[in-house]
């Protein structure tokens, strides 16, 4: 059975899809978006959050590794930078550490699963998605970067009846992208910016192969739900809105578009992974600019909304 690693099963989501959904976050990505509001999805691999100023100084974490603790020390080097991490890296037991500290000043981020332990999860809440129209949602981090393991739960949910959404940057292989948002009731695709030397700037990647996959899987008849965040000095001009717009406009279905104001509520996981927070200290945009952004798109013909 296909397995996974997964970071986070998030319950009772109301922003992940259409009603009450159960979110299930993938870790891995090939994006490295400026904003990401993620940051622990990034790395492919299980990792370690440290929060010193929960520490009790019990001692646990270090009688727990069975490297001695040389790095858990209470005002120790962080694991995370000793030796460039390699000393964590290397352990036989990655995560006993977290799982003995009481106080969650270590955390374990990145577990692995296979389908049947995830479907167990989403089946907790069946009662909320016949009530509400809801399901599950996989995200991440980019799901399609572990494309057989969500193939596998996209094959179970559909199994069972339960309506599924795929959360995607749509940097993937075209036959990935067509086979998993074609089994996805919908597909939550990102739009981020359409002028390629800016997406490459802002996100790491092109978006020649993003845009291609997008009419590919619009043209082959997928259900499709665009998310256009909204990033101050990034992609919240006028004519990058307008680009955005035209090119969406062009897409068979007219697909709905969801404007994603931008938030710095993750600005705080960066510091617990050891990393400088990209966007500094970007502020909102008002909610006049989200609302011209909105009307943008309306005026191509698309429906919109602010969120969502």
């Amino acid at each position: 059975m296909s397995s996974g690693l997964v970071f986070d099963i998030r319950k009772y989501s109301v922003h992940d899809g259409p009603g009450i959904r159960t979110a299930v976050f993938l870790k891995g990505c090939p994006l490295r978006c400026l904003w990401c509001h993620n940051p622990e999805g990034l790395s492919p691999r299980s990792e370690i959050l440290r929060r010193d100023e929960r520490c009790v100084g019990c001692g646990r974490c270090a009688a727990a590794c069975p490297l001695g603790g040389a790095a858990l020390g209470l005002g120790g080097p962080d694991p995370r930078k000793d030796a460039g991490g390699a000393l964590c890296a290397a352990c036989p037991s990655f995560g006993a550490c977290a799982e003995a500290c009481p106080a969650e000043a270590l955390q374990l981020v990145g577990r692995r699963m296979d389908v049947e332990e995830a479907m167990a999860a989403i089946r907790e809440d069946l009662p909320f998605y016949d009530e509400s129209g809801g399901g599950a949602t996989f995200s991440g981090g980019e799901p399609l970067a572990q494309g057989d393991f969500v193939l596998g739960l996209l094959r179970a949910c559909r199994a069972e009846g339960i309506h599924t959404a795929l959360d995607t940057s749509g940097y993937a292989p075209r036959e990935l992208v067509l086979e998993a948002g074609l089994m996805a009731d919908l597909v939550l695709f990102d739009l981020k910016l359409i002028d390629d030397e800016r997406h490459r700037a802002a996100t790491g990647v092109p978006s020649g192969p993003i845009l291609e996959n997008l009419r590919a899987l619009a043209e082959a008849g997928a259900r499709i739900a665009l998310r256009v965040p909204l990033i101050p000095g990034i992609n919240d001009s006028a004519g990058d809105l307008e680009a955005a717009a035209r090119f969406a406009a062009s897409l068979p279905g007219t697909p709905r578009v969801h404007v994603l104001p931008y938030h710095a509520a993750a600005k705080g996981k960066y510091a617990l992974r050891g990393l400088p927070y990209a966007m500094g200290d970007a502020v909102p945009p008002a909610t006049e600019a989200a609302q011209a952004a909105r009307g943008i798109f309306e005026r191509a013909g698309l429906a919109a909304t602010i969120g969502g």
